[in-house]
């Protein structure tokens, strides 16, 4: 079994967690706060701690199938011995017998330390009004959703990034048009004139975020882009007690093939951008070197919220630092039916009446 890495206070000796109003551990007993800095030396026993011993010994007829502990992990609260089941990409969570809030010390050694990690800085209750918020103006949502009790779940969870950084040189070639038109007393003419446009040049990209969980769908985590790099601190254990945390199961070289793609879009962007004057402008070939290539890896905040509708489950996110919210939303079909009805018999009503006054 794997150890578990729990937070006391020094007044009462409760279990703390990370407060993202005052960037300090916060004790929810005694409301003592605590810097995170002054933790510091828990985190350096992680890299002085030795490596599990994963050993069984399971009576014969009581064995699992390969399949079903191929992902299963067994970790044991140091507050009062209860043992939490979790997959191996579990790194926090929260002791489901005395609710302390726990860090997977083992998930966080050696190579699987995160470099950096950016703190909460809105909580659950910001979520919930993000939540709300997003409804707003939503005329065919069903009014089951604008229910608080409505929500499923809500939780906060640190997902896994890799931030690749890389000197990019390149070269795209472009069909461009240019479109005149004028007219005389017989005819109209259009004249189009056809050009070859060529761009190259460098660009240096930083922190291209690449998801390395195969948890989050790759569209829901760039929907709530950007975060602020510039405020990612070194990593430590002790920002994410309190909320749930995932490692990467995604490496480094396997997320490059999406850090490319990314790189290769963003760059053609911005070439695009400054061929102007043109009526038209088609992309023909381009040509993507990149060199000095590097990834780091970081933890960033998310809130994930939870619903389901007529047996479909809706899942919403907020960028844990800026707020962003995403999430789609269903449409309740019979309000756009009764609608589109009344307007059809409004209009309906109105062309009458307005026959009915010529006819005078």
């Amino acid at each position: 079994m794997s150890e578990l890495f729990d937070y006391k206070c020094p007044s009462c000796g409760g279990a703390i967690q990370f407060d993202s109003h005052s960037q300090k551990m916060k004790c929810p007993f005694c409301s003592s706060e605590i810097n995170v800095d002054a933790l510091k030396s828990q985190d350096e026993a992680l890299d002085s701690e030795a490596p599990d011993t994963m050993d069984w010994s399971i009576k014969p007829g009581s064995e699992w199938e390969e399949s079903e502990i191929e992902n299963m992990m067994l970790y044991t609260c140091r507050s009062c011995g209860g043992e939490i089941v979790g997959d191996k990409t579990l790194a926090a969570t929260s002791c489901p017998f005395c609710d302390n809030k726990v860090v997977i010390a083992s998930q966080f050694k050696g190579d699987l330390k995160p470099d950096f990690v950016i703190p909460f800085k809105l909580d659950k209750r910001a979520a919930k009004d993000g939540y709300f918020k997003h409804l707003k103006g939503k005329f065919f949502l069903p009014k089951v959703f604008k229910e608080e009790n409505h929500i499923d779940e809500i939780k906060g969870l640190y997902v896994p990034f890799w931030l690749f950084d890389a000197e990019v040189d390149a070269a795209v070639r472009y069909k461009a048009t240019t479109v005149d038109t004028w007219s005389d007393s017989n005819y109209y003419y259009t004249r189009t004139n056809y050009y070859s446009v060529y761009r190259a040049g460098s660009v240096a990209f930083d922190y291209v975020p690449v998801d390395g969980s195969t948890k989050m769908d790759d569209d829901l985590m760039e929907s709530v882009e950007p975060y602020h790099y510039n405020e990612m601190i070194d990593f430590k254990t002790a920002y994410l007690a309190g909320y749930l945390a995932d490692r990467y199961d995604v490496n480094a070289n396997e997320s490059i093939t999406r850090a490319n793609q990314r790189i290769k879009r963003s760059t053609e962007d911005v070439f695009a951008s400054t061929v102007v004057g043109y009526t038209t402008i088609v992309p023909v070939n381009s040509s993507i070197q990149l060199q000095n290539g590097q990834a780091r890896y970081a933890l960033c905040p998310l809130w994930l919220l939870n619903t389901t509708w007529n047996g479909k489950r809706y899942v919403f996110a907020m960028n844990g630092q800026t707020g962003k919210f995403v999430g789609n939303l269903p449409m309740d079909y019979k309000k756009v039916v009764l609608t589109f009805l009344l307007i059809f018999v409004v209009t309906a009503l109105s062309t009458f009446s307005v026959l009915q006054f010529l006819k005078k």
